[in-house]
């Protein structure tokens, strides 16, 4: 399929769109999506609404950020490999330089009072996005018997058991193809593969094989293979692979690995990563900049915080990018058969049930450390939760534009500092 004559752009035009979509893409990837389809297929009709929605559905048989895959493969239809790339890095390259700042401002900064309040309303502003996003995903995941079980026995596992977020996503997926295995196969006649803007897919995986290896190869040399970075940037690889169900799902199995088992990052400033990720354009999994960040400040040796942290949070959004790339580029081709394939939908619809669970597991996460800061004992922060239960007011009962009720929170965070309230 491609896009009707004299509709497409030339690569100069579209590679400007794609940086300037990276730095409004607020609203999580609902909101990113939701722009993408207005402004290429509505407003410009650079693609139909056929080619948006096929995919839409392929972005969301990946691991990884749907919407930085959905901007890659838009840009592939349109101009190929050097229009994905255009187009991925387009999408996330101010949020990472956002968050850059961001981070450094946090730790550098980030006990002062004024930087406390701020960061006080932005925490009970996440637990109401996290709220929101656990019932949106449960209403639409949790269909059939199967799937609620597999939902509560992933937050068992993952809260209680401290089974691995991999295992429990591996369990679900072949839970999922088992039950959907007897499934008829779609009778329509067989896609032919769109491989005229794509290299071979042997040179894809070779040079998304040494991408990857550059890095990797760099601080083994540099640092040994013990290394924090080393370690964090294989660490971040594997969750990239595994990143079903976005930033919620994912930032849940790395705070339990970097905070329980490791003792590199608090819990505290997960929670604050997450809210200034929230805060910034482009994917919301870009919080995981944020960790690696922490990582690198609060371990630096043998190098200064800052160079550390800035070269750990580097190698985390490579790692956590990469994997998104080079999925695009080598499926790309098959799209339509590939979202007709009613097995792999079975074995997506289990895992995107084990999520819900998984971020059952980052909601109480956020309770323990915004709303009972000094222990079950002490009692809840009756502030935080009140400033939680007015997000969530707004967020279900008005149109209020995300970035607003951010900014209206953590304003009032602040202000409940300054007056003594907290």
């Amino acid at each position: 399929m491609t896009p009707p004559p004299g509709n497409a752009p030339a690569f100069a035009e579209a590679a400007a769109f794609w940086l300037r979509l990276g730095f409004v893409s607020f609203g999580g990837p609902a909101g990113q999506i939701a722009i993408m389809h207005r402004e290429v297929v509505e407003r410009r009709r650079w693609l139909d609404d056929a080619q948006f929605a096929g995919a839409l559905n392929f972005c969301m048989l990946l691991p990884g950020p749907e919407a930085l895959q959905l901007a890659t493969y838009l840009g592939w239809k349109l101009h190929g490999v050097r229009g994905g790339l255009v187009a991925g890095l387009g999408f996330i390259g101010p949020s990472i330089v956002l968050l850059l700042a961001l981070s450094w401002l946090y730790a550098a900064f980030g006990q002062l009072p004024a930087a406390t309040g701020l960061l006080l309303g932005l925490k009970a502003a996440v637990i109401a996005l996290v709220l929101q996003a656990l019932v949106s995903i449960a209403r639409r995941a949790l269909r059939r018997p199967l799937h609620v079980a597999l939902a509560v026995g992933a937050f068992v596992c993952v809260e209680w058991l401290r089974v691995p977020f991999p295992l429990v996503v591996l369990a679900a997926g072949l839970a999922g193809l088992a039950a959907s295995w007897r499934a008829p196969r779609p009778s329509a006649p067989r896609a032919t593969p769109d491989r005229a803007m794509t290299p071979r897919p042997t040179r894809i995986a070779a040079a998304g094989l040494a991408l990857w290896l550059l890095p990797l190869v760099t601080v083994i040399l540099a640092f040994g293979g013990e290394s924090l970075w080393t370690r964090l940037y294989l660490f971040f690889t594997q969750a990239a692979l595994v990143t079903f169900g976005g930033a919620y799902a994912v930032l849940g199995y790395v705070t339990q690995h970097l905070v329980s088992n490791l003792g590199w990052v608090t819990a505290g400033q997960s929670v604050a990563g997450l809210a200034l990720a929230e805060t910034t354009p482009g994917p919301l999994v870009i919080v995981l900049q944020f960790m690696g960040f922490m990582a690198g400040w609060n371990n630096p040796a043998p190098l200064e915080p800052v160079a550390a942290a800035v070269l750990a949070a580097l190698l985390v959004s490579w790692a956590t990018f990469l994997p998104s790339f080079v999925f695009i580029f080598l499926g790309a081709p098959h799209v339509e058969r590939l979202t007709r394939e009613l097995r792999v939908g079975g074995a997506l619809a289990a895992i995107t049930a084990a999520v819900v669970g998984i971020i059952g597991t980052l909601a109480l996460l956020l309770a323990r450390v915004v709303l009972l800061p000094d222990g079950m004992t002490a009692g809840p922060s009756w502030l935080a939760l009140g400033l939680v239960v007015a997000v969530w007011l707004v967020l279900r009962r008005t149109s209020i534009a995300l970035p607003w009720v951010l900014a209206g929170a953590a304003l009032a965070g602040l202000a409940s500092v300054q007056s003594g309230w907290a």
